[in-house]
């Protein structure tokens, strides 16, 4: 029978480090799930939050797609709106947070990359926890280096 593997939860503020973490770990042989990657799958061309945000936010939806430029107008400012989005977009990263780990069953370690990893709960789930953490201005640079981010927006 399979066991339940340890599971570490990976989180830290933009431009921290977690991807850089993520693939440390990854190049061990730890299977690694990335929230993110996931949230562009969801918005994506035939994702599972398409349709759901489109109802919720009417104009933020282009050619099947969720136009992520079009919704981060939409919920900036609003914190009502990010709670309808979160409450959308939640609920389905968790279930495929839920599939990997039960394709992982067997495995000793497996990391959970997730940013807002105690806003959703979800480090009640964990054995461990990693936080990534630079210095203000390594974080500044990384962020502000990212194409379409603006000092406002940092």
């Amino acid at each position: 029978m399979a066991h339940k593997p340890f599971i570490i939860g990976l989180t830290g503020s933009l431009a921290m480090g977690k991807s850089e973490t993520a693939r440390l770990f990854a190049a061990e042989g730890v299977p690694v799930h990335d929230s993110d990657a996931v949230i562009h799958k969801l918005y994506g061309k035939g994702g599972a939050a398409v349709a759901k945000i489109a109802e919720v936010f009417p104009g933020t939806v282009r050619d099947g797609a969720v136009d992520r430029a079009a919704l981060s107008a939409e919920v900036a400012g609003n914190p009502e709106g990010l709670k309808k989005l979160e409450a959308l977009v939640h609920p389905l990263v968790a279930a495929e947070r839920k599939a990997f780990l039960a394709g992982a069953k067997g495995e000793a370690i497996v990391v959970l990359d997730i940013p807002l990893l105690f806003e959703t709960g979800a480090d009640a789930e964990m054995d461990a926890l990693v936080v990534a953490s630079a210095p203000a201005e390594v974080q500044r640079a990384r962020a502000l280096s990212r194409p379409g981010m603006t000092v406002g927006k940092f």
